[in-house]
């Protein structure tokens, strides 16, 4: 049964200090055949076994910590969820993406890189999370496009207990990229997104991109954009057969309260978790566009409280079903 939530007053969840010990980090690796993706395994300093949250970070070159390449774009989002959840006896696993970061050499070509690689990746660290003594129960969260990334690899890893969503788009990438760019640019300028858009939504590469559009639409990247294209999140999630939490920021300038409740009405056994305030990196900011831009460089911004006691309660519920 669905249950919406409109949390709109500040709830006393603590964060976790670093000088209390309450957790520990270590690394971890992925061997693949193209490589070893780096991770990093967040744990309670609680008694073993611990129920245990696989991270997947959101699109482009963001790493496991929620950070992007330039110091303007460091936010340490994800490694401040995987702090709080370990401050409440919730272990996690977060990594960089095959190409980014430390993981950087696991990807020889960019080209060679599609949507399925992402998904077939998260269900290796969730096989190899999972032969841990250490790890009571496995649940998936995905950020950004690591939300529909998660949703895929969930219908491929067996004895996962629940999906958490946060940011995570409704509708199929082709759909949202379009309404992120048509207000921001000139209507000829638009056309011609909207061509090659159409002509890569199907399975056509376009060999002569506009100089302005090559760092979205390069040759290189367009046959991972082709298998992106594929999905509709609507339809993975409604596939899922684990308990789901779609958290959602009233003033996330990337994705939208209609997105989270797209995919709430596609899924059966889905909670929707609205956060007043809460911006796309899970940290309480106005709309301003200021504000926006600031938070995504302010790492000692918290993740928004009101998020984090609900997203802890619907792991350790599940540990009880």
């Amino acid at each position: 049964m669905r249950k919406s939530l409109l949390f709109l007053t500040v709830l006393s969840f603590v964060m976790p200090c670093i000088g209390s010990r309450a957790f520990s980090a270590e690394p971890l690796d992925l061997k693949t055949d193209s490589g070893v993706i780096k991770g990093t395994l967040e744990t309670p300093n609680t008694p073993e076994p611990w129920p245990m949250v696989l991270i997947i970070a959101g699109s482009g070159p963001t790493d496991r910590n929620g950070n992007g390449p330039v110091s303007a774009a460091k936010n340490d989002s994800l490694k401040l969820l995987a702090e709080g959840l370990a401050s409440k006896g919730i272990g996690s696993l977060r990594f960089d993406k095959r190409g980014i970061a430390e993981s950087a050499k696991a990807l020889a070509k960019e080209d060679d890189i599609r949507f399925e690689t992402y998904i077939d990746d998260v269900v290796q660290w969730g096989k190899q999370i999972q032969k841990d003594k250490r790890v009571k129960s496995l649940v998936i969260l995905g950020h950004s496009e690591g939300s529909l990334i998660g949703m895929a690899a969930c219908q491929k890893l067996d004895n996962v207990k629940g999906f958490i969503s946060v940011a995570g788009a409704g509708c199929p990438a082709s759909q949202l990229l379009l309404s992120q760019i048509e207000p921001k640019v000139p209507p000829a300028m638009f056309e011609e997104v909207k061509s090659i858009v159409e002509q890569l939504k199907n399975g056509k590469t376009v060999k002569e991109v506009p100089p302005i559009w090559n760092s979205l639409f390069r040759p290189s990247v367009q046959p991972y954009i082709i298998s992106w294209f594929k999905y509709d999140p609507a339809e993975e999630i409604a596939r899922l057969k684990v308990p789901a939490l779609i958290v959602q920021g009233t003033t996330d300038i990337q994705c939208s309260v209609e997105d989270a409740k797209r995919l709430d009405k596609s899924c059966k056994n889905a909670k929707l978790l609205l956060v007043e305030g809460m911006n796309h990196i899970m940290k309480k900011v106005s709309d301003d566009q200021t504000e926006q831009i600031k938070s995504y460089g302010d790492p000692s911004l918290p993740i928004a409280s009101e998020m984090m006691e609900p997203t802890v309660a619907f792991i350790k519920g599940l540990e009880k079903k």
